[in-house]
């Protein structure tokens, strides 16, 4: 079994072990072996560096059935636990530092973490925790590469690339970057316990204990102005259906703009809770009340949930308000300006434009030109005010 030495470092009993360092490898400072273990030797390990954990125990918070790829390996380990060396991909570990005792054929690492192989260790778990008889039963091989470095970067890097066979999702990939850090940050300055979602086993529960990563971020993107936007691949309000429809491209021009870290990065991180307390303004605006508009959810009168087809070109319109004062961005609604003419002027773009339906709502850009000139005419009038 792995055992703990001391905090950060494990004994890990192995049965075959070889460097199989490159000169490249070499040349960087860093270690690579390859090699087979006790499959029991494994279970202890962390897997906080991987990109995601062992799906099930996440998706048991929803009541989801296990993968082909858990039923299989499950199978494996039932029927041909013999063959599961051979039949199973294995796992990859990375170490910020270790020593192979080849005497007693213990590593000791540092910081041991698996990078690609959480499904595999979930299962072995569950196959010892399930009547094992270590008496009788077979403790099966499990292969391992372990690649011994100290460049946090590259354990990142590593982590992501060995991981894309199974479809990792973006978000997991940006969080795994940090990307989301600062914006988690900035979040926290209006909601102080507030969470983001940074990988795609971070459940967005009905308690709020995560943000819908997201979801905040193409709300942000519906209520940058022109200014900002046209920084972003010549992007302009007229173009904002992106915004409700392209979750991916969303997140993807995040992440090119946090790369960056220039000033359209800034005026994102300063707009984002802004954006985001506008959402959930409209998302359950009472002034909806009357509207007809079948597809709002209510209960005892009130309106508990507007779509979110109908509240991104709300979103986008309040666009015009958005300014920069001292080198910070916010959003400033003038006095005049009232919340009623621009749900009557959703209204008439929801029945009339979108046919009554508000994923084409979201989708329309007529609509999104709708509403953006009915703030874009009290913007100027506020400003002729001044």
């Amino acid at each position: 079994m792995t055992k703990t030495l001391t905090r950060d470092t494990f004994a890990f009993a192995y049965r075959v072990c070889r460097n199989i360092s490159s000169p490249e490898d070499e040349a960087a400072g860093r270690r690579v072996y390859s090699g087979q273990a006790a499959a029991s030797a494994v279970l202890d390990f962390e897997d906080d560096e991987n990109v995601r954990e062992y799906l099930v125990d996440a998706a048991g918070k929803q009541k989801q059935s296990p993968t082909l790829v858990h039923q299989a390996i499950r199978k494996t380990l039932k029927d041909h636990s013999d063959q599961f060396n051979i039949l199973n991909g294995g796992m990859v570990l990375v170490a910020r530092g270790g020593k192979i005792d080849d005497t007693n054929k213990i590593l000791h690492l540092v910081s041991p973490s698996i990078i690609n192989g959480s499904q595999t260790q979930g299962e072995l778990r569950r196959f010892f925790a399930d009547g094992f008889d270590p008496d009788n039963d077979l403790d099966p091989s499990v292969k391992f590469e372990l690649i011994i470095t100290s460049d946090d970067d590259l354990i990142a890097e590593i982590s992501i690339a060995r991981n894309f066979q199974n479809d990792v999702r973006a978000i997991s990939i940006a969080g795994r970057r940090g990307q989301l850090d600062e914006l988690e940050e900035a979040m926290q300055e209006v909601y102080p316990d507030m969470l983001l979602r940074k990988s795609e086993t971070n459940i967005v529960a009905q308690d709020g204990k995560y943000l819908d990563t997201e979801k905040l971020i193409q709300v942000t993107f519906a209520l940058m102005p022109d200014e900002v936007l046209r920084s972003i691949d010549r992007l302009d309000s007229t173009s904002k259906v992106f915004t409700y429809s392209q979750k991916t491209r969303c997140l993807k021009l995040f992440q090119r703009i946090a790369e960056e870290n220039g000033d359209t990065y800034s005026a994102f991180l300063n707009l984002a809770p802004v954006a985001w307390q506008l959402y959930e303004h409209w998302k359950s605006h009472q002034g909806f009340k009357g509207t007809r508009i079948r597809s709002i959810e209510r209960a005892d009168g009130k309106v508990i949930e507007v779509p979110d087809g109908v509240i991104f070109p709300i979103i986008a319109a309040h666009s015009e308000f958005v300014t920069k004062h001292k080198g910070e961005w916010d959003l400033s609604k003038p006095k005049m300006f009232s919340d009623d003419e621009l749900i009557e002027a959703a209204k008439q773009a929801y029945m009339e434009i979108a046919g009554h339906n508000p994923m084409s709502m979201g989708k329309s850009k007529a609509c999104y030109s709708t509403l953006s000139h009915i703030t874009s005419i009290y913007a100027r009038l506020a400003k002729r005010a001044k």
